[in-house]
């Protein structure tokens, strides 16, 4: 249940700690509906911390002990999905917020910046569209580890996006984050960007990784 959460939890601090000490001058200026950008950075930063903290205690209750399924019964993957989509849709939703409190901190010109985002934008455009079209969108969501008798057999996808690396999700599909900070041109969204794209690794080696190889075995090293 706890496995390598000891080292998520350490480099989380880490990660926090980054956060803390990079966010000064132009990162914090600005503020939204009477919130200041620091206010909005946090609650940035704490969106994807309690996104990933919740889906290691449902994936995990549910993947060794059963527990979303005894206390929802069938209902118990549907009930999930909600909780994870809300928090989710609110990663880019806070960096949005904060990008806008925190706009025009990034001294690049608007053509260059607006540029970066879309080059940042299509790999992830087509990695969501790899994820829902091949991938499948349950799968994402990590059914897996409600049913994993019935994955443990699956072999990993190798098509869209998934036919350039195994790890689609999580090398590309989080650039829309930077993006949202190149549309703004936010010091402090690109932080929090940052944040979020390191954190996801934290997720992966720590918590994914291992499940990954609990359910799938020998096809584990496929994941990487």
């Amino acid at each position: 249940m706890f496995e390598k959460q000891g080292q998520h939890y350490l480099l989380l601090i880490v990660l926090l700690l980054g956060v803390y000490f990079l966010a000064t001058g132009d990162v914090l200026s600005g503020q939204l509906w009477g919130i200041s950008t620091q206010t909005w950075l946090w609650i940035a930063i704490a969106t994807p911390v309690l996104h990933q903290i919740v889906v290691v205690f449902l994936w995990r209750a549910e993947l060794y002990h059963h527990r979303m399924t005894e206390w929802f019964g069938d209902k118990a993957f549907p009930i999930y999905k909600v909780i994870f989509t809300i928090l989710f849709v609110g990663r880019p939703v806070t960096l949005i917020l904060l990008g806008i409190s925190n706009a025009n901190t990034l001294n690049l010109n608007p053509v260059i910046s607006y540029s970066i985002a879309i080059i940042l934008f299509i790999p992830f455009a087509y990695t969501m569209y790899s994820v829902a079209h091949y991938f499948g969108m349950d799968r994402a969501y990590g059914i897996d580890h409600f049913e994993p008798s019935i994955y443990k057999n699956e072999t990993f996808v190798k098509q869209g996006m998934f036919k350039y690396t195994n790890n689609a999700m999580y090398k590309f599909g989080f650039l829309g984050l930077w993006a949202i900070g190149f549309v703004f041109l936010s010091k402090a969204v690109l932080l929090a960007a940052a944040f979020n794209q390191l954190y996801i690794w934290v997720h992966f080696y720590f918590t994914e990784l291992p499940d990954i190889r609990h359910i799938y075995g020998g096809q584990s090293k496929e994941s990487v």
